[in-house]
């Protein structure tokens, strides 16, 4: 009798989650007179149509991987980090100042971007810390918390584009000045996709991986996670974990920002995000907080923010079609893991 459950468990319920958010999307299309079918095969179209827009859907992966990476660490120590977002851009400013700090200098490229990563790092580690210090040692609510620092980046990065930073003569909503071609990453040809950035994104899912499964800090963390106060008397200092999993998270999340500065707009943009913060914390709810899944996942997002530009020019149907999608998969796994922690005695499975 366990095995039927088991079965429904890991099959059956993704594949109703999935059947459910088509034939809801699909409802909202006939709703405004569009057809569903065209709109899939146009998605499909714009998404894997020809070689450069599967490249720009690993372009938009590989940060939106990195991220919700991060988000993995925190949410295996029981931590909901809103701050992501903020994450995202603090490495972003930091591996911006870095940039223009070495711009025109004789220090060779191969070192400056290097550095810009680390920097990046350093930026949404920094970042996550402040959010891991109100919730630990001044207990702030980390969603609260993580919503007040996304403002305050979000008031830094514009505050750095229309004044500091701003280009010769005006401050513009295209950001700062595009840097030097030779503070690049490296691209493909014919494309905008690094090796480098794939290279990290990859690195960042073995990562999360050996340290969530291989590693007695990943057991420890998801202890803090499973139960704060049990985990106290076992003797785990609990505090610092939870700061290590904000720290983590947040230098990741700052790695992705680095990465859209050095290898996607080559400068800093009010929108340098990309929302990808918000995005990771859907794709990581969707997989129930397993981190092959979740690349899965990710890249599927990818590939419907990518595929969507399409909808407006084809079918005169707005790109936000694809949040749809997106969120309307997350609100059915949800709803799916409620029922099966209701009705099929709760859910076992390991949250890596």
């Amino acid at each position: 009798m366990r095995k039927l459950p088991q079965t429904i468990k890991t099959i059956l319920f993704p594949i109703l989650t999935v059947i459910l958010a088509l034939g809801f999307t699909s409802l909202v299309l006939l709703t405004t007179d569009s057809s569903p079918w065209e709109a899939y095969r146009t998605l499909l179209q714009g998404g894997a149509g020809s070689t450069r827009k599967l490249m720009d859907v690993l372009v938009a992966w590989i940060p939106l991987l990195i991220v919700t990476m991060g988000l993995l660490v925190t949410f295996a120590a029981g931590l909901w980090n809103i701050g992501i977002e903020g994450q995202i851009i603090l490495g972003a400013v930091f591996a911006t100042g870095v940039l223009k700090y070495f711009e025109g200098t004789a220090v060779p490229p191969g070192l400056v971007l290097p550095l810009s990563i680390l920097a990046g790092a350093l930026g949404g580690a920094l970042w996550a810390a402040l959010a891991g210090v109100l919730k630990t040692y001044g207990g702030v609510n980390e969603i609260f918390g993580g919503l007040g620092l996304d403002f305050v980046a979000t008031a830094i990065v514009l505050w750095l584009i229309f004044g500091p930073w701003k280009r010769p003569g005006i401050g513009s909503m295209s950001g700062t000045e595009p840097f030097d071609r030779a503070l690049w990453l490296p691209m493909f040809a014919d494309s905008r996709l690094s090796p480098w950035s794939l290279v990290i994104g990859v690195l960042s899912v073995a990562l999360v991986f050996f340290l969530l499964r291989g590693t007695y800090f990943g057991l420890k963390l998801k202890a803090v996670g499973k139960n704060q106060q049990a985990a106290g008397r076992m003797g785990i200092r609990t505090g610092l974990y939870m700061m290590s999993a904000f720290v983590i998270c947040g230098a990741l999340a700052g790695v992705a920002g680095s990465l859209q500065v050095t290898a996607v707009y080559h400068r800093l943009i009010p929108a340098i995000s990309s929302n990808y913060g918000w995005l990771g914390l859907m794709v990581a709810m969707l997989v129930n907080y397993q981190v092959v899944w979740a690349a899965l996942a990710a890249l599927f997002f990818a590939f419907l923010n990518i595929a969507s530009v399409r909808l407006p020019i084809v079918l005169k149907v707005d790109s936000s079609l694809s949040g749809v999608i997106q969120g309307s998969l997350v609100l059915f796994a949800l709803m799916a893991n409620g029922v099966r922690n209701r009705w099929l005695g709760g859910d076992q499975e390991e949250r890596s």
